[in-house]
């Protein structure tokens, strides 16, 4: 299985707050990090996330996963800062868009790095290249002002693809910015994306950093609290240590976790851990792990992180009522593959986790498919061809429902994907109907504002 990212070596644990996992990164090592991301030439993109960021995730499915994935998440506030130390591991400092990407510039303008700047307003280049006069700006555009599904995505992406940046900057604000590089940073392949907010006119300090309202700073300081009081670490006789990395009899690895997943243990075996992730799949069992803390949830999501990047699939096995307790309080129980016994999640690998699936059957005058799986911007191609597939036995005046039971999740393309075989089929005299969707893909559609247009 050959790797599409280069590996990102982390050297402490990160820590999941409100479901966000924080890298334990300072500004040099951000500065770092990007160094090695363009020397890989592979694509990755960047987080930094405040309050209002995680205030905003917590009720959006699709940004929740979007950091979930991330190849690099940063805290933007001190106020972040100071819930990670509440939660048992304090990051080394904040870093804000305004502090970083004057670094960065000066960063690539030593190493003669190209950066192309998407969004804020037609007079950012001159203002950029004024500032550091040496910087290799490969281009600028600022796209017409339309909701994110009805940009032109292959224009922009184009325009990427011959300027080949190492750096883009996208500012189109939060979150559209984060759903906008999630949908396109992959077939763009800029080795460093960082969404950079509204303008950049912070770079001349034209601009002022935007008041937090009071209702999502309290918001966020119970839900702080809330973590700590059901995380907090009572007495136990649950080892410190255990964990051992087992290979079975065809290649695969599984990592027996110890009694206590928390912070002392996320530190200590972490970098065995990632390295099993780098090389194999990963069956991570949880049988007799009695307590996870925050530090411990961060370190999961790090080496499904991993192992996703590598091409792996990263399964949970068994875990017990305080484990699962942990992953539900954060909301993230639906993005990991999770089984309750290594048999099952061996059975689950060899059919296909989390691949889109198409099946159909005509019933009276309606044609009825079912999708399966995620249904992403990694798939939606392919699933759509599928789906055309299907359609072809379809004539005008009947009636088609997909099925989205079994759906899982479903990103920004997932919605432009029903969103244009709906309006596809309408042309066609063909009614198209969208049924049994779960609460997570409703999520996704409410937020697209889209939801009465595809569920009717």
């Amino acid at each position: 299985m050959q790797a599409t990212t280069p590996v990102i070596q982390l050297d402490r644990a990160p820590i999941a707050i409100q479901g966000v996992p924080f890298d334990n990164v300072n500004l040099a090592e951000i500065l770092a990090l990007a160094s090695e991301m363009v020397a890989s030439r592979q694509p990755h993109y960047v987080t930094i996330v405040g309050v209002d960021f995680i205030t905003a995730a917590m009720e959006d499915v699709e940004l929740r996963r979007i950091l979930f994935d991330a190849h690099l998440v940063v805290a933007e506030d001190k106020t972040v800062v100071w819930a990670s130390k509440v939660l048992g591991n304090m990051l080394p400092e904040n870093v804000t868009i305004p502090n970083l990407i004057p670094h960065l510039l000066a960063l690539a303008e030593g190493k003669s790095w190209r950066v192309f700047l998407l969004g804020g307003d037609d007079s950012a280049a001159g203002k950029v290249q004024a500032r550091y006069p040496q910087l290799q700006l490969a281009g600028a555009y600022t796209p017409p002002d339309q909701p994110l599904l009805e940009m032109d995505h292959a224009e922009i992406r184009r325009r990427l693809r011959a300027a080949k940046p190492d750096i883009l900057l996208v500012a189109f604000g939060s979150p559209k910015q984060e759903k906008w590089i999630n949908m396109n940073y992959r077939e763009a392949g800029v080795p460093f994306v960082l969404g950079a907010g509204l303008t950049f006119d912070f770079l001349t300090g034209e601009t002022k950093p935007a008041n937090r309202t009071g209702t999502q700073f309290r918001k966020f300081i119970r839900a702080v609290f809330h973590q700590w009081w059901r995380l907090r670490a009572r007495k136990t006789s649950a080892s410190l240590v255990g964990a051992e990395v087992i290979p079975d009899a065809v290649g695969n690895l599984i990592i027996r976790a110890p009694g206590r997943l928390d912070a002392a243990a996320a530190q200590a075996s972490q970098s065995e851990w990632l390295r099993a992730a780098e090389n194999s799949n990963v069956f991570f069992d949880l049988t007799d792990t009695v307590f996870a803390d925050s530090t411990g949830v961060g370190t999961l999501i790090r080496l499904r992180r991993r192992a996703r990047e590598r091409g792996w699939q990263f399964f949970l096995i068994a875990p017990r009522p305080p484990v699962e307790a942990a992953l539900k309080l954060m909301k993230l129980e639906e993005f990991f593959a999770i089984q309750a016994s290594l048999a099952g999640a061996r059975m689950v690998m060899e059919a296909g986790a989390g691949a889109a699936q198409v099946s159909s059957g005509v019933l009276e005058a309606e044609l009825q498919i079912r999708w399966s799986g995620e249904v992403t911007v990694l798939n939606a191609v392919e699933l759509g061809a599928h789906t055309e597939s299907e359609l072809s036995q379809v004539t005008p005046g009947m009636t088609v429902a997909i099925d989205l039971s079994r759906v899982t999740f479903v990103d920004s393309t997932g919605i432009g994907l029903m969103v244009r075989f709906k309006k596809n089929l309408k042309r066609r005299d063909i009614n198209l109907k969208f049924v049994n969707a779960i609460a997570s893909v409703r999520n996704v559609m409410r937020q697209t504002q889209l939801e009465e247009f595809l569920l009717g």
